[in-house]
């Protein structure tokens, strides 16, 4: 008994001197961790919307060499706000950014796109970046929880290594080749619930050369889903269209909305081309 109250009195004085943050500093975090995690989970079901979800997939790193000659070049500057496409650019009303900065972050341009080469036993890695920076624009809304609906535009940007941007787009190509057609399966939403069933994907590059140095505009289409439990089928769903495009040292991969078109794609794509130019390098 003694003990006991030997570790209560210890837990106590330990306990006294723990210095808490102020509470205005504490409800900051718990706003912007609140934030993040709706924009996770908007993300999340428009990729479940998308079509079956495999899981299993596993990732490996990028060459050896790539890595190194990174840690052994001189690091450029981070990127600024000011290079991404700017809420004054888009259309609609858009809440101020979510979003950060990171180091050494993966060039991601298409999850499913890495599940489709894996299920091939094909080697699956993206670029690893030097500098990046990310954003996500909601639609201005008086709800307090955004949904898939209210996510209108988003923004990666990464400086790469020069010798590894040169031939970013040529190892992109080489990706999207193996799954320009590729059957999954897997787990979807059907009739609110989830089901066994497979789907036809497509990927295809509808555009080339549009805005900065170089740029793609890839479209993926699920052509067709099949619901394995029950002998269902649900036609073509809306494509998903991607434009990824490089300024220099900095490429950026660019999403809109479910509202959104591949015409405004496109136009921001020659706006977010002009921003990036004071932060790449060389500059243009």
């Amino acid at each position: 008994m003694h003990d006991e109250m030997t570790f209560v009195e210890r837990l106590h004085n330990d306990l006294r001197d723990v210095r808490w943050p102020e509470p205005a500093v504490l409800r900051a975090r718990a706003r912007r961790r609140r934030r993040r995690a709706m924009v996770g989970a908007a993300i999340a079901v428009l990729l479940l919307a998308g079509g079956p979800m495999i899981v299993g997939m596993r990732l490996v790193a990028p060459p050896t060499s790539s890595l190194q000659s990174q840690a052994s070049s001189p690091a450029p500057a981070a990127i600024p706000q000011e290079a991404l496409v700017q809420p004054g650019d888009i259309a609609a009303k858009t809440d101020p950014p979510l979003g950060q900065a990171g180091l050494g972050e993966p060039v991601r341009i298409d999850q499913m796109l890495l599940v489709c080469l894996e299920s091939q036993g094909r080697t699956t890695y993206w670029e690893t970046s030097r500098y990046s920076r990310s954003q996500t624009l909601l639609r201005t809304s008086a709800r307090t929880e955004p949904g898939p609906a209210d996510v209108v535009f988003s923004q990666d940007v990464y400086r790469l290594a020069p010798e590894r941007v040169a031939g970013f787009f040529m190892r992109l190509d080489a990706m999207l080749a193996p799954c320009a057609r590729w059957r999954s399966e897997g787990e979807a939403q059907w009739g609110g619930r989830i089901a066994r069933a497979e789907a036809d994907h497509r990927w295809e590059v509808t555009d080339r050369d549009f805005a900065g140095d170089e740029a793609m505009l890839i479209r993926q289409t699920v052509t067709e889903t099949r619901n394995l439990d029950t002998g269902g089928s649900r036609g073509t769903a809306r494509p998903e269209t991607t434009a990824v495009l490089r300024v220099g040292d900095l490429v950026t991969v660019l999403r809109l909305g479910r509202d959104g078109t591949e015409s405004e794609l496109r136009r921001l794509a020659a706006v977010a081309a002009d921003r990036l130019c004071v932060a790449a390098n060389p500059v243009c």
